[in-house]
């Protein structure tokens, strides 16, 4: 990507951390900054390490361990935008460095100066008769040491780096006597270059012995690499530190204050300089570069002096701003073996879109210097845990055990109670799980947003898109919810916020002014003359957005039951019924109305839609004999039902005929279907859920990730497994009445959600 090309647009994300992965990924994607097949790779999970390669990298292999791979956003370095790969598995790190980016971006960006990519290897030298003559004849011989240097490496000359000089250093030996040391300076271009210096190191030796008359000993590389160092510089003016309760002048002062605190205390030092790591080494990682010495690099440099202290210098400037500067060492690579065998850093280096290791090595240092500053001010004003509370629920919310379907819910309690604590989480997460299932919650166990109105999630075991044409289908519930509360404001609108998404607007009362989403939802404010009112609507979407699950219709029927509580509007069921179907059909273009029936009824049932206008749908409660086990899988892929819907009806309207064929196939199998359940014969629902899915694709809803969804399920047991919902992406179900388990756990394997649910 050129400077030319990037954009603030392109490389801000504003509430990227409330998106799902795989809107993060598609995202990513649609702006650039990864391939279609990098973006594939990483919503199905290839690019991950496999066992196999990893037996070929180091010895004894068992498994393969995973870490996060997260991005630093608003990266504004010398003038070029980036997105930065950190593999990292501390929260708040990721957090904290897009945030500063963020700041500093919008004070110019950070200034990143650099050294030639050099590396040091030292070649030892004992018993030396004469040490003067020694020394003063590799340095006389000089170029005779470095062209047999470089004759070991001819290629590396050929990229223009290769051995470039030498340095002769004596020093004292505790027992007495003297060691002759030479330093050999290889630019080692791109590579890391350990191996190759350590190779010259050892081509050279026996020609040293030679001039010198002594004998080598040691022939290797050295860590300390103060010869390829990097220098990052930001200034940020005092107003723009203003915030949560302090002035810009007071943080800066602290800032500097703590810095010199480091600077004059090894104790802080070491804490100091490790809050740099954490950003420099989370890079490290994600480019596949050795963390390891370029940490012992840094800490042997913060000690150069006989004394530790702190590698960043923060002061205030002349005209009162905040002046930031980092002076490290940093010696990296972009090419070689170690990098080529992992997919993951190839394709992290790919995204972050480096030319050459120092230029690799220049974000680095501007990743330090944020992850530096980010620290400091934390410390000189909320402190480490306040700001990150959420950051931390998160990770206490994965150790309770919250799957991916209760994850956020989980999270946002958790943060509720101020408490955050493993203990409290795992009584929140069987507090959900039993809501989930349906089972009532002890009055001691109630949440505190429990006066949330509610619209339910849904699948469709048979029949979508045939029931756009007049068609039956089933569908049921899920244990999938999304609520909403309505609030009393002084704002002089409505406000509508889901945190989880990142969506915060105000309705704009003109309907002609609204944007699509608003369009939707505006329906009702402006159906139950509430627009003008003053309010606050808060969404708590627990079905994943765009996955066919019902996630608008249920957001819909959340929002209307909201206000009708808050208001008192006193609605039935079947008004909010009626209305969340006009949303509905804003929202999807020519929608069947079965989605907003389940949202709102909240049973299985058999469905077909009003044939004329002014006659009701046909709506059947379903009574089974048992209940029914299925697995969801969700793919991550956005599916969007207006989409795939249109798409039918164009291809309809071309072939009515052979279409109208497909729906009545469909139609007949679905009625077979209910038959199936009510008699709880599995085998032959499972065979027609397999004949729809093929007569689904056959209309062209499908996609690869479905595709794969349904053969993990059916290689792993599923009696049958099918799309659901609007298709394109999205989710499909799987019938396991034996080995849900074992399905459920394969779905997951191969990178996708799984959640295992009963209906009936």
């Amino acid at each position: 990507m050129s400077a030319e090309s990037s954009s603030a647009e392109r490389s801000r994300f504003p509430a990227f951390y409330k998106l799902s992965v795989s809107d993060r990924v598609r995202v990513i994607h649609e702006r650039g900054w990864v391939s279609a097949e990098d973006y594939q790779a990483l919503v199905s999970g290839e690019h991950t390490l496999k066992v196999h390669k990893a037996d070929k990298m180091i010895e004894n292999v068992v498994g393969v361990m995973g870490l996060p791979v997260g991005l630093g956003l608003n990266f504004l370095v010398n003038g070029r935008d980036y997105i930065v790969p950190l593999v990292v598995e501390e929260p708040s790190i990721v957090a904290a460095l897009s945030s500063a980016a963020k700041l500093v971006r919008g004070t110019g960006g950070f200034t990143v100066e650099s050294t030639e990519p050099v590396l040091i290897g030292q070649v030892q030298v004992v018993d030396v008769p004469h040490l003067a003559h020694a020394k003063a004849t590799l340095l006389q011989r000089k170029d005779e040491l470095l062209n047999l240097a470089n004759s070991l490496h001819p290629q590396m000359v050929a990229r223009g780096g290769g051995a470039q000089d030498l340095e002769v250093h004596v020093h004292p030996r505790p027992e007495g006597g003297d060691m002759l040391v030479l330093h050999l300076l290889v630019d080692t271009r791109d590579a890391m270059g350990a191996n190759l210096v350590n190779t010259m190191c050892e081509g050279i030796a026996s020609l040293v012995e030679t001039m010198t008359g002594g004998r080598v000993f040691l022939r290797i590389l050295s860590n300390l690499t103060d010869r390829s160092m990097v220098r990052a510089r930001c200034v940020i003016p005092a107003d723009q530190l203003t915030g949560k309760g302090f002035e810009g002048e007071e943080v800066r002062d602290g800032i500097v204050l703590a810095n010199e605190f480091a600077s004059i205390d090894p104790y802080r030092a070491a804490t100091h300089n490790k809050g740099i790591m954490n950003g420099v080494d989370a890079v490290a990682l994600a480019t596949g570069n050795d963390w390891r010495a370029i940490e012992a690099a840094a800490h042997a440099y913060a000690a150069r002096g006989g004394r530790y202290t702190s590698l960043t210098r923060w002061y205030k400037g002349e005209k009162g701003e905040l002046i930031g500067e980092l002076d490290i060492p940093m010696k990296v690579g972009t090419v070689g073996g170690p990098l080529q065998s992992n997919a993951t850093v190839a394709l992290n280096l790919r995204l972050l879109g480096v030319k050459t290791a120092r230029e690799l090595a220049e974000i680095m240092g501007a990743v330090g210097l944020a992850q530096n500053f980010s620290a400091l001010r934390a410390l000189v004003t909320e402190g480490i845990q306040q700001g990150h509370m959420t950051l931390h629920a998160r990770s206490v919310a994965v150790a309770a055990g919250a799957t991916p379907e209760i994850f956020d819910t989980v999270v946002e309690r958790l943060v509720e109670t101020g408490e955050i604590k493993i203990w409290k989480a795992q009584e929140i997460v069987e507090q959900v799980r039993k809501e989930s299932r349906g089972v009532p919650a002890t009055t001691a166990e109630q949440p505190s947003v429990d006066h949330r109105a509610c619209g339910h999630g849904k699948i469709i075991l048979l029949g979508e898109h045939a029931v756009v044409y007049g068609s039956h289908a089933v569908a049921a519930p899920v244990p999938l919810a999304v609520r909403a509360v309505a609030q009393d404001t002084k704002s002089g609108g409505v406000d509508m916020f889901i945190p989880r998404w990142g969506v915060e607007y105000r309705l704009h009362r003109d309907p002609a002014h609204r944007d699509s989403f608003q369009r939707s939802l505006g329906i009702i404010f402006d159906e139950l003359q509430l627009t003008d009112r003053s309010m606050r609507i808060e969404v708590f979407p627990n079905v994943p957005r765009a996955m066919g699950l019902g996630g608008s219709a249920a957001m819909a029927v959340a929002v209307i039951r909201a206000l009708d509580q808050h208001y008192k509007l006193g609605l039935s069921d079947e008004e909010i019924n009626a209305l969340a179907f006009r949303c509905e059909e804003v929202a999807h273009g020519s929608a069947s109305g079965i989605d907003n029936t389940v949202a709102t009824y909240g049973k299985p049932l058999l469905y077909k839609r009003a044939g004329k206008k002014g006659e009701l749908p046909m709506v059947r409660e379903l009574h089974l004999p048992k209940r029914i086990p299925l697995v969801i899988g969700i793919s991550g892929k956005e599916s969007l039902t207006a989409v795939t819907v249109g798409k039918v009806r164009t291809a309809w309207q071309r072939n009515p005929a052979l279409y109208d064929g497909i729906f009545q196939q469909i139609d007949a199998l679905t009625l077979q279907g209910v038959e199936a359940m009510q008699q709880y014969d599995l085998e032959r629902l499972g065979d027609l859920m397999n004949i729809c899915h093929g007569l689904l694709n056959a209309l062209r809803v499908s996609s690869w990730e479905v595709e794969e969804l349904v053969q993990i399920a059916r290689e792993h047991g599923a009696l049958g497994a099918k799309l659901t919902g609007g298709g394109g992406g999205g989710s499909i179900v799987a019938l396991c009445p034996q080995n849900r388990e074992k399905v459920a756990a394969a779905i997951r394997d191969a990178g996708y959600q799984a959640m295992e649910v009963d209906i009936g």
